[in-house]
């Protein structure tokens, strides 16, 4: 789904005064019928990181982080089983998988004889049943299952839906009879800063040369792409020559500005790829 940046900006727009629940991605939704599911759920998740990444500082305070704890435990010394956690954060307009860090640090600074180190922390968000607190593993689960943004469950998600995207570029790779290496044997000859994808034999798409190919399964906009230019795609451009991005939840189209350059923007596998072997017949 390629859209304009006024299309974007207007979905963006909507997205300011509504909370990072699923509740508000159906009502996107319904709001955007034109507009995939997985396009306004990637469009969603960025513009929730870029507020939390604004507003960061402020829950990160000595202050605001001895409130956040002492309403918690107010909170569940009259109900435990209620969601204390997760309303907390819904109220002061913080990821409840971060507050739920927060609030987990604090109460290991406290129960504890040493700082808990990021690597326990980080397991127990995984798996909360290790938190030495049976109600505060139930509150740190509740927050954890109801983020959309953050958190274990969502980077797993993630990481899964990164995966299938390249196993289906290489389907279609190998299903279009072209001789490629991944990433994972560009860095056993050294590289250590790859694309997906390496073409043994450059292709043409849409009259540019295809040297490389990049599997993105998010959306393109302006950020997140300027970030990739900067740290990846610029630098593949200088090792491997030119090549194509896909982003499979779509981009704007004003950024599929550089391909004259050597960088080309696509929302899908492109079916109009000219082979060597094409070329000569």
């Amino acid at each position: 789904m390629i859209l304009t940046k006024a299309q974007y900006e207007e979905i963006a727009q909507c997205l300011v005064s509504v909370p990072p629940t699923r509740q508000s991605l159906r009502k996107l939704k319904q709001r955007f019928p034109s507009q995939s599911q997985a396009t306004l759920l990637s469009i969603f998740s960025q513009e929730y990181q870029k507020h939390i990444k604004r507003t960061h500082a402020k829950h990160h305070t000595s202050e605001a982080i001895e409130s956040y704890y002492q309403r918690y435990l107010n909170g569940v010394v009259k109900n435990g089983a209620a969601p204390v956690l997760l309303d907390l954060a819904n109220e002061v307009d913080y990821a409840p998988s971060l507050m739920a860090r927060l609030i987990l640090e604090r109460f290991l600074q406290e129960h504890e004889e040493t700082a808990p180190s990021k690597s326990v922390i980080n397991s127990m968000l995984r798996d909360p049943s290790q938190i030495p607190d049976g109600v505060l593993a139930n509150q740190v689960y509740q927050c954890i299952v109801n983020d959309c943004c953050y958190g274990p469950l969502v980077d797993c998600i993630k990481h899964a839906i990164g995966h299938e995207h390249e196993v289906l570029l290489r389907e279609l790779l190998l299903e279009k009879n072209l001789s490629f290496l991944d990433e994972d044997q560009l860095r056993a000859k050294g590289y250590d800063k790859t694309p997906d994808f390496i073409l043994q034999v450059p292709v043409a798409v849409e009259g540019h040369i295809i040297h490389w190919i990049e599997s993105k399964a998010s959306f393109g906009d302006e950020c997140s792409h300027h970030a990739y230019l900067h740290d990846q795609f610029w630098s593949y451009w200088n090792r491997f020559g030119p090549g194509l991005v896909i982003y499979w939840y779509g981009f704007i189209q004003e950024l599929d500005c550089n391909r004259e350059r050597g960088i080309l923007l696509k929302a899908c596998f492109p079916t109009n790829i000219v082979t060597l072997c094409h070329s000569i017949a």
